[in-house]
């Protein structure tokens, strides 16, 4: 499919995602949380976000990451992820950019991760949060339909295949690459394809 940054792709992507079952899952205990797969516009291409965490942090410092957090008070998921959108990156998308959700995704770090799907017209004006977000870096959506990715790799600490995406000359792991291959699948390919079962590195089981 072209991945020209317009209407119909938008149109597209939302039709996808609004016929796709998503599974929400039972938090058992879990802490709720959303992530924001961001589509943008570069040099009239459709492309994705991620960023680099700061390195400070605490969790998972300088790892890419997509923008998100824990829900809120009585937050939704949606919400969530706008208010992260905006938060670490100082983009503001209202309630109508949102294209749909994907499944839920349970961590091995004791989060379960909603993921939104947020069509961001502009980019105007986005910059890094410091205190959270080292860099911001658009990849175009092919990269998520490279012949080379997924791969699996087999671990000793688990019976689940670990999951990861090259991206550039670099790759993201679980729950990131997780995440984004379903949306490859289902709103770029139209494939209902599931994603839970796919492992974490053991160092992102904290």
């Amino acid at each position: 499919m072209a991945n020209v940054f317009d209407d119909a792709l938008r149109r597209l992507l939302a039709e996808r995602l609004s016929a796709f079952e998503r599974r929400q899952l039972a938090d058992a205990g879990l802490k709720r949380a959303a992530v924001a797969i961001t589509v943008v516009p570069q040099a009239g291409e459709a492309a994705f976000l991620l960023t680099r965490r700061a390195p400070r942090l605490n969790a998972h410092g300088g790892q890419w990451a997509l923008p998100g957090g824990r829900l809120d008070g009585n937050e939704n998921a949606m919400e969530a992820a706008l208010r992260e959108l905006e938060e670490e990156v100082s983009l503001r998308a209202g309630a109508s950019s949102v294209l749909g959700t994907l499944d839920d995704y349970p961590t091995r770090s004791g989060y379960l991760i909603t993921p939104v799907v947020v069509w961001a017209e502009s980019i105007d004006g986005m910059k890094p949060n410091p205190g959270e977000v080292a860099s911001i870096h658009p990849f175009p959506l092919s990269e998520l339909q490279r012949p080379d990715s997924p791969v699996l790799v087999t671990i000793a600490e688990s019976e689940r295949p670990v999951i990861r995406m090259p991206l550039g000359e670099s790759h993201v792991h679980a729950p990131t690459a997780a995440v984004l291959y379903q949306f490859g699948e289902v709103a770029l390919r139209g494939r209902a394809t599931r994603v839970a079962h796919f492992e974490q590195p053991v160092w992102a089981w904290k």
